[in-house]
């Protein structure tokens, strides 16, 4: 039934994917869908976070090479296909001022000329449905909000053939959504249900925050149940071991909390082509019955 799915997720990093949508990619894998990460960028500049693995100068000479391994056990875990984009990461520039993004990198790219590659494989994977991030990049890193305008650009001119006429034949994906994973309404169900079981929430400080950020929540459109992938997300982040400390905060909720209180993952329908009904619970809704 889903062998002519396609789906596309399209991130600015290697552990991006694993943070973001990865147990939805994992649900549909199962199902039989054709799924591709797209990875704008190497991650160049990504510090190593990890507590354990920080000082390691083989790691820090090497982070290109590390993270490009991490990336390969990440996509073998979750059973997606992955494709580099190639741009240099932009690195999160921090200070006041802060300083100027580095030359090169792919927050500095022209829009039209970095969203060529990207509407290059659209035309030769041909997705129905095409997942990004939002206008402020789910958090304001330039990758992000590069990884987001391309993405917009892409989405537009992969089916126009007088945009990019030497990149494929066109093609027209249906759908298009921003990840919205890390939303309020999460974030405070999960907060309180481990408050009510005795357990410590590593979610106080998030609220505190939210609480001092006027920015309006965004529209969730899209609640995917994937809770019985949730373990195969975890391991998937964990193999993004320079990135990801697997005593944090990512695995203080108990799996079995997660999936009792909020089972799914969330999306904001962001453009459509072919009709649906919202809420949905399903990237696919609207296309299955398109053939």
């Amino acid at each position: 039934m889903t062998e002519h799915l396609r789906l596309m997720a399209v991130h600015a990093h290697p552990d991006d994917e694993s943070s973001k949508g990865a147990a939805t990619m994992a649900k549909y894998v199962a199902e039989g869908a054709d799924v591709l990460v797209v990875t704008c960028t190497g991650g160049e500049r990504g510090s190593v976070l990890n507590p354990k693995l920080q000082g390691d100068p083989e790691i820090e000479k090497n982070i290109h090479e590390v993270r490009t391994r991490e990336m390969d056990r990440a996509r073998e875990i979750l059973g997606v296909r992955q494709e580099w984009l190639g741009f240099v990461d932009s690195g999160l520039p921090e200070g006041d001022p802060l300083p100027p993004l580095p030359e090169g990198c792919f927050a500095l790219q022209d829009v039209d000329e970095a969203a060529e590659p990207l509407v290059r494989l659209i035309r030769s994977f041909r997705p129905q449905v095409i997942t990004t991030y939002d206008e402020n990049g789910g958090y304001p890193h330039p990758d992000h909000i590069m990884t987001h305008r391309i993405s917009m650009v892409a989405f537009e001119a992969a089916g126009d053939p007088e945009r990019y006429p030497d990149a494929g034949e066109p093609w027209q994906p249906s759908k298009l959504y921003y990840n919205q994973g890390f939303n309020r309404p999460r974030t405070v169900a999960l907060h309180e249900a481990l408050l009510a079981r005795g357990l410590e929430s590593p979610y106080g400080e998030w609220l505190e925050r939210w609480e001092q950020i006027s920015r309006k929540d965004r529209e969730l459109t899209t609640f995917v149940p994937c809770g019985e992938h949730f373990e195969t997300r975890d391991r998937a982040l964990l193999a993004h071991a320079t990135q990801i400390d697997p005593d944090g905060g990512w695995f203080r909720v108990p799996l079995s909390v997660q999936r009792e209180v909020w089972p799914t993952e969330e999306y904001e329908l962001a453009k459509s082509v072919v009709e649906t009904t919202l809420p949905e619970s399903d990237l696919f809704a609207g296309v299955r019955d398109n053939g």
